[in-house]
Order: C-alpha cells, then sequence, then structure tokens
C-alpha cells in the first residue's frame, strides 16, 4: 500500500478509557491522511460485541476528540466496518492495527474492507491496553509502578516515544516540549515550539492518571485565551503517597505519553514535585505567569500551592468534573463480576483472533 496521504482516512474504536495505545494508533493513521475520521462505536455495539463500556459515549467522544491528530470525530461507528458506512463517511480507506478484532460472532470486523483492498495497516502498541488496565484496577497490581529515580521513563526507546507524541497536528512537524524535572533542574528532553511574545504561560499539574473527559475539560479551559499550557506531571512514587492502594493505574510513561496527545498541551515537565512554589516555577525555561487547578480543590493539608496562592486560578465548574482516576477504579469496583466476565470473554477471543491472524499471516505469504 503506497504511504502516499489520502484525502480523507478513517480509523475505529471503542476508545474506552483512551491510552497512548489509542492516541498512537490515531497518530500513525494521520500519517496516511490529510484528514483523519475517528469513529468511535456506541455503548450498545461495544456491549453486544465485546463486553460493557467503562466510559459512555459522550466521555469516549470527547476523549478522541482531544487527541490532536483527529480531524473528525464520527458518533456510533458499527463494529464491522461496511463499504457503505465508510462510503458516506467519504473515506477510501480504513486503518486498523496489525492484528485482527472479531465481531461477537467471531468474524473479522474488517473483511469486507479487507476484501475491496481500502485497508491500510498501523502497528499495534504493545503492552497496553483497556483491558490491562481494567485488568490492574481488578488485582490492585503495582507491577507497572516505576520505583523512586527510576531511568526506565527515561530510556533511549521511550524517548523516541515522547518524541514521536509531542508532533504537531500533522504527526510529523516538532511541536509539544518535553521536560524532566530532577536535582532542581528542568532538563529538556524533546525540543518544540516554544511561547510567541503574546502568550500567556501558565502552569497546571497533577497526576493525569487515567486520562479522561475530566482531565480534558480542565485543559481545555486553561487553553483558552490560546495561553501557552505547561503540564506538570507526578511521579508513580508521588501519587501513590497520597492517594495509596495501587495508584496511579497507569505509570509515568503511559501517562506521559496519553498528555503528549492532548491538543491543549503545549509543554510537558515529567517528574515534577508535589508542592508547586515560585522556586520551582522558576527553574522552568519558561516566565509562568498563572498556575490553575481544577474545580474540585485538593484537602487544605494536600493543598500542595500554598507558596503561589496568588498566582492560584480555579477552573470553572464542567459537565465532566467527577469524572476522575478515582471514580472509573469505582465503576469498575462496583461491577466487577461483569468485568471479570468481560476480561475471560476477552482471553477466549483473543485467542480466535489469534488464529485468524496467523491464518491470514500464512495467506499473504503464499501470495
Amino acid at each position: 500500500m503506497s504511504l502516499e496521504k489520502q484525502d480523507r482516512v478513517f480509523i475505529d474504536g471503542c476508545m474506552d478509557m483512551l491510552h497512548h495505545g489509542h492516541s498512537g494508533a490515531i497518530r500513525q493513521a494521520k500519517l496516511l491522511a490529510r484528514h483523519l475520521v475517528v469513529g468511535v462505536h456506541s455503548d450498545e455495539e461495544i456491549s453486544f460485541n465485546k463486553g460493557i463500556p467503562v466510559m459512555n459515549m459522550d466521555e469516549r467522544c470527547t476523549a478522541a476528540a482531544a487527541v490532536k491528530w483527529t480531524d473528525e470525530v464520527a458518533r456510533d461507528a458499527p463494529y464491522a466496518i461496511s463499504l457503505d458506512f465508510i462510503d458516506d463517511q467519504g473515506c477510501h480507506y480504513v486503518v486498523h492495527g496489525d492484528d485482527i478484532t472479531t465481531d461477537a460472532n467471531g468474524v473479522d470486523c474488517y473483511q469486507e474492507v479487507k476484501d475491496k483492498g481500502r485497508f491500510m495497516v498501523c502497528k499495534r502498541t504493545p503492552a497496553i491496553s483497556t483491558t490491562d488496565l481494567v485488568g490492574r484496577m481488578l488485582l490492585h497490581s503495582r507491577e507497572h509502578h516505576y520505583g523512586p529515580r527510576s531511568e526506565i521513563p527515561y530510556s533511549a526507546e521511550h524517548l523516541e516515544l515522547y518524541k514521536n507524541y509531542a508532533t504537531g497536528p500533522d504527526a510529523e512537524t516538532p511541536m509539544t516540549q518535553v521536560y524532566r524535572y530532577r536535582d532542581g533542574q528542568a532538563q529538556m528532553l524533546v525540543d518544540g515550539q516554544g511561547p510567541s511574545a503574546s502568550q500567556e504561560v501558565v502552569y497546571v499539574d497533577g497526576g493525569w492518571d487515567l486520562f479522561s473527559a475530566g482531565h480534558i475539560e480542565v485543559l481545555k479551559a486553561v487553553k483558552d485565551q490560546n495561553r501557552f499550557v505547561v503540564v506538570g506531571i507526578h511521579e508513580d512514587r508521588t501519587i501513590n503517597q497520597h492517594k495509596g492502594f495501587n495508584y496511579p493505574i497507569m505509570n509515568l510513561k503511559e501517562r506521559t505519553l496519553t498528555v503528549l496527545a492532548c491538543r491543549y498541551v503545549d509543554a510537558v515537565v515529567m517528574s515534577v514535585p508535589f508542592e508547586t512554589t515560585k522556586a520551582f516555577l522558576a527553574t522552568l525555561p519558561f516566565t509562568v505567569q498563572g498556575v490553575f487547578h481544577g474545580p474540585l480543590p485538593l484537602p487544605a493539608e494536600q493543598h500542595g500551592y500554598e507558596d503561589v496562592m496568588d498566582m492560584l486560578q480555579i477552573v470553572e465548574h464542567h459537565r465532566f468534573e467527577e469524572l476522575n482516576a478515582g471514580t472509573i477504579v469505582k465503576r469498575i469496583i462496583a461491577r466487577s463480576d461483569e468485568y471479570l466476565e468481560r476480561q475471560r470473554k476477552k482471553g477466549i477471543k483473543a485467542t480466535n483472533e489469534a488464529v485468524l491472524r496467523a491464518a491470514e499471516v500464512g495467506e499473504a505469504s503464499k501470495a
């Protein structure tokens, strides 16, 4: 398949608890498209073909639309893609990962477009899936956490990922800057586009765990008036010290990649301190003029903003303000039996899909 960019390309998915695997696939699809349409399956389609989704339709569409490589969102995309639906979207090609996804009947969801030569493949992101994240919550796993001062998030392999996810809306041009805060200094990891002379530079920090519409609405509000938004991301240990249990559900690398994919973010600083102080802000390569926090302030003893109260602005209330990592975990636990059954069925489904994929690869090798 030619890598020449097409006018309109389609990629779809559940986009449930949207993570860097989803956004990575969207980025790869954007490399093939001048205009990328992202289809999002309905709650009913997901429940019938895969199992109950964690996030509802509005939450999933909001997350998909916030990915900076998304040009358009198509709600209620069918789980099994038809040529008629793709034609209605004005797209010639459909992009999907190099695995096989089957419907409730065990049939390849993309067989119709594959048969007509209108299917393009992107590389599936390993070691991350909604199923994995649900499993971490159900099993209370901490194996995904990085230890204090771990260098794993800063390996050459991960730096290359940050570079890819820091690209702009065309998925190629460097845009978002990435820094690491360590020993009182902000070290640049990925260069990008700095603030213009007219932009107000503002800072907003957090764990950004299970990045969702709740986080997105905050960042969208902060970005208002074309501010240059610097996002601080806490280390795994910092979050665990304050939230306990097996938080964060996503580790530092996973959270950084998901934040980088958001269109409302201009710079990311990894491993920032929990306490936001003027001394810390002075170490950043920007003159920070404002500090923001979401509409649900932390308890006074965990505030972390005492030194910057004269700079602090609280984001106004929004429709997703109750949505955060804690409420998402509560959704899973409240329906744990259903999600355990979903995990079991997913395992059986994955075995069947692996068999179909092996057969497909075998046929391709004979061609």
